[in-house]
């Protein structure tokens, strides 16, 4: 039985060897090659150092880091006229949040002087990186004062909607002024 173990044994190790410097041999000889002048095409045809074309398209699957746009220039990932806008037309009440890689501007409730059991709170967001219409939403918050704490009462939509148009019309004018 001994014999029998040793003899396996080394016929294992001597194959082991072998099959190793097989794989060295096939290795040494498959040296890599760098392409010149006529080998830089590869078996598509096309040229092996141009950048392959993706299977997403131009950008990529999340899109082009290049913007070509010169509305966003400013590194903030909306439209910098409708953000500019939107900080103007919103500046007397206090911010609460204000996000401009996700095009969110969040406002702290606000009571107007002249309306005491009343106040209001205000979320704007910003949809587009270009300068449209439909490229902002304001939703607009309302609360009473009734018996010692606030109440929610419902915001007219006429309310969103000015403040939608007042928006769109300061971004205009920020972009008319950049134009000058």
């Amino acid at each position: 039985m001994r014999l029998t173990k040793r003899i396996t044994l080394s016929l294992l190790s001597c194959s082991t060897v072998l099959a190793l410097s097989a794989c060295a041999e096939n290795s040494i000889k498959s040296e890599a090659k760098y392409p010149t002048g006529a080998d830089r095409t590869s078996n598509s045809g096309n040229d092996i150092y141009e950048k392959p074309e993706s299977i997403f398209g131009e950008g990529g699957i999340f899109g082009s880091r290049k913007k070509n746009d010169e509305n966003n220039n400013s590194g903030i990932a909306v439209n910098s006229f409708l953000w500019r806008a939107s900080l103007d037309t919103v500046s007397f009440m206090p911010l609460a949040s204000a996000d401009p890689f996700g095009g969110v501007i969040l406002t702290d409730w606000y009571t107007p002087p002249e309306t005491e059991g009343e106040r209001f709170k205000i979320n704007v967001f910003i949809l587009s990186r270009e300068l449209r219409s439909d490229g902002v939403r304001v939703r607009a918050f309302k609360q009473n004062f009734v018996s010692g704490k606030w109440v929610d009462a419902e915001a007219t939509p006429e309310t969103a909607r000015q403040l939608e148009d007042t928006i769109l019309t300061r971004a205009r004018q920020l972009r008319v002024a950049q134009l000058d």
